[in-house]
């Protein structure tokens, strides 16, 4: 039987509980508003070969380059991000409900919005 769980913890979520996605989301944003940064994470999910993590990202703040995982996506739940290939022209702009496959080699985001994003990695 699955137990309802809203409380916020620093551990990734126990399997087989549910989180409040939306309601973690909007935590992240206050800590993100918080941070000098401007911005915050929190992985949800640990499992053999997987990890989920949400991220709460500000307007105007930016993830520098960064290698993308060899099999990843990245699901916009809230908000407005861009994805741009640090080699070449290719750019992606994510809104709420987006889901891309995240390509090969490296990349930065940039949040256009207040954005909730979520990603999932599989660990190899």
């Amino acid at each position: 039987m699955s137990t309802a769980h809203h409380g916020s913890d620093d551990g990734a979520h126990p399997a087989g509980e549910t989180l409040a996605l939306l309601r973690t989301g909007e935590d992240l944003l206050e800590a993100a508003r918080t941070a000098d940064a401007g911005r915050a994470a929190r992985t949800l999910v640990t499992a053999p070969g997987l990890r989920v993590t949400l991220i709460a990202l500000l307007a105007g703040q930016e993830l520098s380059a960064h290698e993308e995982p060899e099999a990843a996506s990245l699901q916009c739940l809230r908000g407005e991000v861009v994805l741009t290939a640090v080699h070449g022209d290719d750019t992606w702009r994510l809104t709420a409900h987006d889901l891309l496959g995240l390509p090969d080699g490296r990349h930065r985001l940039t949040a256009e919005d207040d954005a909730l994003l979520l990603l999932t990695v599989r660990l190899d």
